[in-house]
């Protein structure tokens, strides 16, 4: 089976998830710029939420690069990650209009997790299907970013109930690990078309 579908529709979801973060902002009351302060919370929690979904779509469309078929256990992987990640709009408002009470981090922190587990999933099942020796399997190599993360959501879904502020600090440190950009299946890329050609 092709992998063209599954990349579309991805990228479909991942568009409305991003709408849907949009929509929750409400229109200020009043009309002078002290309006716009209590939109803070969920300005912020929307500027973390939308760098999340950019690095997902990100991985998604380099792990997909380096794919050459899914299979029917890979599409529900994929399925998998993609319901976790269709909660981030929920948890997002949710942590904003509380002022990132604990419980609301919490839970962001929860489905942030819940999504990198995922992401680990479906890279594992593309492994499977891909073998050992593949391009990805190179690309990855110990994948230490991938396996440092789900620990670190851990510690900040910990925290988020005793010290929302060092959650969020966590959550932003995540994101920018991931936004220090990851080259390694560029490279491959690259290498394995100058070997070819």
């Amino acid at each position: 089976m092709g992998k063209e579908r599954m990349a579309a529709f991805s990228d479909g979801v991942l568009a409305i998830i991003i709408t849907i973060m949009v929509l929750e902002f409400k229109v200020p009351h009043g009309t002078d710029m002290s309006a716009l302060r209590p939109l803070i919370p969920t300005f912020l929690s929307y500027v973390l939420s939308l760098i999340y979904i950019g690095i997902h779509w990100n991985n998604h469309h380099y792990l997909l690069a380096v794919t050459e078929r899914v299979s029917g256990a890979i599409l529900w992987a994929n399925t998998h990650l993609l319901f976790w990640l269709s909660l981030i709009p929920i948890t997002t408002a949710w942590m904003g209009e509380n002022h990132f009470a604990p419980a609301p981090t919490a839970v962001y922190g929860i489905v942030l997790l819940a999504a990198a587990i995922a992401y680990g999933i479906l890279q594992h099942m593309i492994l499977h299907i891909e073998g050992p020796k593949s391009l990805l399997a190179s690309a990855l190599g110990r994948d230490i970013k991938g396996k440092v993360s789900p620990a670190l959501y851990f510690c900040a879904v910990v925290f988020a109930f005793w010290k929302p502020w060092i959650a969020e600090i966590f959550y932003v440190l995540v994101a920018f690990m991931w936004l220090v950009p990851d080259r390694r299946i560029e490279r491959s890329i690259v290498s394995s078309r100058e070997i070819h050609s």
